[in-house]
């Protein structure tokens, strides 16, 4: 889906065009000549920009009003959220941003706007195929005993096949809001998922730790 964002601050920006683009999203800067409805299907704006994001939302809904709108907030600042709702914004998150909400609230704006698009949504990588609103993997057909964790980790690591991912980054994708998590329940996931899925050698993959780092799962040639 294309996505735009819009903020004044370059680590926000980077952070959300990297979440979204690893969610699959074609995810660029809001630009006014993009502006237009066939060009956007969601966007994202910073509601503590230098520009005024009432008026930017006013455009929006102008050019296209079914347009899904995520306003970004400060914490404690309720009063930003409920002016950002009155101008036309469909949601609000509150930052600082974290991925697997972020990512989350897009895909439920998108879903709810773009019913049909979403029917049969699915990510397929080479024999495995996930089935993205049910929550349910098949390999060759077959369907596979994974809980819904087992399967975000899952889709996590092909999404980013040969990328060295670290814990920090696995955990804030698939427990964002358990602060408190045991080393040993990542572990014990990883090797559910390698075991239920065959990610091994003689299928052709490789689910391995990366030595004070985190995993990674690599595809053998």
């Amino acid at each position: 889906m294309r996505v735009a964002f819009h903020t004044n601050d370059q680590e926000l920006a980077e952070a959300i065009r990297e979440i979204l683009s690893s969610s699959g999203h074609d995810c660029f800067r809001l630009e006014r000549s993009r502006m237009q409805q066939n060009e956007l299907q969601l966007c994202v704006i910073d509601w503590q920009s230098d520009s005024s994001p009432q008026l930017i939302v006013q455009q929006l809904r102008q050019q296209s009003p079914s347009l899904p709108v995520l306003a970004l907030t400060e914490r404690n600042r309720i009063e930003d959220a409920m002016a950002a709702l009155a101008a036309g914004a469909s949601d609000y998150l509150v930052k600082p941003i974290r991925r697997n909400e972020l990512a989350l609230r897009c895909e439920v704006l998108l879903r709810r706007a773009y019913p049909a698009l979403h029917a049969q949504d699915h990510a397929v990588f080479g024999p495995y195929c996930f089935e993205l609103g049910s929550g349910r993997i098949t390999r060759d057909g077959a369907t596979l005993d994974l809980t819904r964790k087992e399967f975000d980790l899952a889709l996590l690591f092909f999404r980013h096949l040969g990328r060295p991912l670290s814990r920090a980054f696995i955990k804030d994708a698939v427990w964002s809001r358990e602060l408190d998590l045991p080393s040993r329940t990542m572990d014990t996931h990883v090797s559910r998922v390698r075991s239920k899925l065959g990610l091994n050698p003689e299928n052709g993959f490789r689910l391995a730790p990366v030595y004070s780092y985190g995993y990674r799962l690599e595809q053998l040639s």
